[in-house]
């Protein structure tokens, strides 16, 4: 299949929002961007005839509207739209499969209208083999392209677990948008340490100088790739969640990944992600990986 920057439409203020920021990383990657809605038919009973056909119409209408729209910001962009019938989960999670980067609007805590929010985008980002990037109504496009005035990229990463996808998914974003990225490392000290014996864990020695070390060494090779991304480390004391989350506020978007292994219960979404999906005012980008 020919690679595109796939974005799920409905009709809330997040959907628009998604819309415009999905044009705007098509753009960067020189990929169409294809926008799918999903029919959720009810299952307790049918549909009359006449009303479907009518929820068709005004869901084409909807469609074509929003490429309009990104067509009048994205001259030259190559837009297409697509309609689904089935469950958003399952058709949002095989559209996501099938593209580059797929762009889904988020209301966080406290939604409760529209199909992508709570239960679904959290059931796309918890199966898709692919990244997905949630967006806020209100948020900006990608900042990127915008150089040393963007807000800049977040990433949080875990010295201790390998995670190549997620550090080739943020420097390549930072790389095509002229961005700054800046790398979080969130970690605890040994209890007999206590926090006030490593105000500065890049200074001195200890766990603190092991930790920046490991990070340090971590992103060395991914520094070779992309010599020209402008690359902070950052290994801070306390919860990784919150510690992101607060990074979050000053970004343009925030990265996070998420472990490809499947639980008994079914996709598992680690906590972090969890949390910064739900309170970072910044797009959040989740990326699979083993």
């Amino acid at each position: 299949m020919t690679p595109h920057v796939t974005v799920g439409v409905d009709e809330s203020p997040e959907s628009l929002a998604a819309a415009l920021w999905a044009a705007e990383e098509a753009s960067l990657l020189d990929v169409p961007l294809h926008l799918i809605h999903v029919e959720e038919w009810p299952v307790t009973a049918e549909v009359p005839p006449l009303s479907a056909e009518s929820l068709v119409e005004r869901y084409e209408t909807l469609l074509r509207a929003t490429a309009d729209r990104v067509r009048d910001d994205r001259p030259g962009l190559d837009v297409t739209t697509g309609m689904a019938r089935g469950r958003a989960p399952a058709e949002l999670t095989a559209a996501a499969n099938e593209a580059e980067v797929t762009v889904l609007g988020s209301r966080g805590l406290g939604g409760v209208v529209g199909f992508l929010i709570g239960s679904v985008s959290l059931a796309v980002v918890g199966r898709a083999r692919r990244p997905v990037v949630l967006v806020r109504s209100g948020a900006p496009p990608s900042g990127a392209g915008s150089g040393d005035a963007g807000p800049g990229i977040v990433l949080g990463v875990d010295i201790e677990q390998p995670c190549d996808p997620l550090l080739a998914f943020a420097f390549g974003e930072a790389a095509r948008g002229d961005e700054e990225l800046r790398i979080v490392h969130s970690w605890s000290p040994p209890p007999a340490y206590g926090y006030t014996a490593v105000p500065d864990p890049g200074v001195g020695s200890g766990p603190g100088r092991k930790v920046t070390e490991g990070l340090a060494e971590m992103v060395r090779p991914w520094r070779s790739k992309f010599p020209a991304v402008r690359v902070t480390e950052q290994a801070v004391v306390g919860p990784a969640a919150a510690a992101l989350v607060d990074a979050s506020r000053s970004a343009g978007l925030l990265v996070v990944g998420r472990r490809s292994r499947r639980s008994p219960v079914g996709p598992h979404l680690g906590h972090v992600a969890h949390a910064v999906i739900h309170h970072s005012p910044a797009p959040v980008a989740v990326v699979p990986f083993e």
